[in-house]
């Protein structure tokens, strides 16, 4: 008996550890200029300058991958609603025109937040990742203080 028991609980405690824990994302996670890395399972164009900016208000901005765009965004927990209320209209190739679109459609869709393995996954209602970021440090200084004047700091970021 105590064997079937024993036997038992190591199968439960070894299938509890391959369980995901998904970890609460705090509002401080989340503030900040976030790189666009894969949209709707795609890998971003190299060099596309697509990124979501969330700012400590509620406000939201970025990059669409050709236009600049603005909006709200609502974060409760690991719940966030985002809701881009304008954008410029340039136009651009038409691979950066394609998505853009895709992004815009996936922010529309985006439910959750999930931080693991220091990537930011926006998520569907459902749990489908639609949206994968990577936060973006700030930019050092330009400027360097030396002993008794400051100079342009020309080293590599």
């Amino acid at each position: 008996m105590i064997k079937h028991i024993l036997g038992a609980t190591v199968i439960f405690l070894g299938l509890s550890a391959c369980q995901n824990h998904t970890q609460i994302v705090s509002n401080e996670q989340l503030i900040g200029t976030w790189h666009v890395e894969v949209v709707l399972d795609t890998p971003t164009i190299n060099n596309s300058p697509a990124k979501l900016v969330f700012a400590q208000n509620g406000e939201l901005s970025g990059n669409n991958s050709c236009n600049q765009f603005f909006g709200h965004y609502d974060q409760q927990g690991n719940r966030l609603q985002m809701a881009p209320s304008g954008s410029t209209m340039k136009a651009c190739v038409d691979s950066l025109m394609a998505q853009e679109a895709d992004l815009m459609h996936a922010i529309a869709q985006v439910q959750q937040i999930d931080f693991s393995k220091g990537k930011l996954n926006l998520l569907s209602e459902k749990g489908d990742t639609l949206l994968v970021l990577t936060k973006q440090s700030s930019p050092r200084s330009l400027y360097k203080e030396s002993s008794d004047k400051a100079s342009l700091n020309t080293a590599p970021y």
